[in-house]
């Protein structure tokens, strides 16, 4: 058996064509993986608000649920387009649902699991806005608000995020950030290391430390497989 990693998917509607290669992904996955790690942004938005309905997520949802019901171990770590997830997920799928970093024991390796949006202690701007946007304060407000003011939250959010990441992009220097986070958690004893977030696929070896940055799934339908204690970074192709 083996472990499955994928982030990023950042998933609209179900015509979409990411969206249909992930459900047949997920679908070829059945029987024979132990546990699937989902590390954010699986959706484009979604916010665990009373009242906010997202049906165009409802396939994925249910493919998910087939999957934690034939034996498949789920994990979910929320990214910075999905929070606020954890009571609705564990009760409908039954996944282990982690607000931020997590260090996994997964085929004898020690693993730390993260989304990677807060790796970068110098956007300060960003971690403002993290730590705003889910403060109990907030959900409870947001909570009041009908939801068509919440759509136009999710649209303004959305246009921000895409314009801020081309901006970022141009303005950090990402591999190095995620190397300089990596040497961090080797220092704490961690056999490994695999996050999100940054958009930018590779995979790194370093005297038994693994450095694993999952890309997307959104044109480069890149994952991670763990089998036999041994990590690979891939690629679907149908």
């Amino acid at each position: 058996m083996r472990a499955i990693f994928l982030s990023d998917a950042h998933l609209q509607q179900p015509d979409d064509s990411n969206y249909r290669l992930l459900l047949d992904f997920l679908n070829s996955l059945r029987g024979t993986v132990d546990t699937l790690c989902i590390l954010g942004d699986l959706f484009d938005f979604r916010v665990g608000l009373p009242g906010l309905c997202f049906p165009e997520h409802e396939p994925l949802l249910q493919v998910l649920h087939e999957l934690g019901k034939n034996g498949t171990r789920l994990i979910y770590l929320e990214g910075n387009h999905d929070f606020h997830l954890q009571e609705e997920l564990t009760r409908r799928l039954g996944a282990e649902v982690y607000p931020g970093p997590v260090t996994l024991e997964l085929h004898g390796l020690r693993i730390l699991l993260c989304h990677g949006d807060l790796i970068n202690r110098a956007d300060w701007r960003y971690r403002l806005l993290h730590r705003v946007l889910r403060h109990p304060m907030v959900y409870r407000l947001a909570g009041m608000l009908p939801q068509s003011s919440i759509e136009q939250l999710r649209h303004k959010l959305q246009h921000k995020s895409k314009g801020r990441y081309r901006h970022d992009r141009s303005r950090w220097d990402y591999r190095a950030i995620i190397r300089s986070y990596a040497a961090s958690v080797r220092s704490q004893g961690h056999d490994a290391l695999l996050l999100g977030h940054f958009h930018l696929p590779f995979i790194e070896c370093q005297d038994q430390f693994v450095l694993v940055s999952l890309g997307d799934w959104i044109s480069q339908f890149s994952y991670a497989e763990l089998s036999e204690g041994q990590l690979r970074l891939l690629t679907y192709q149908p």
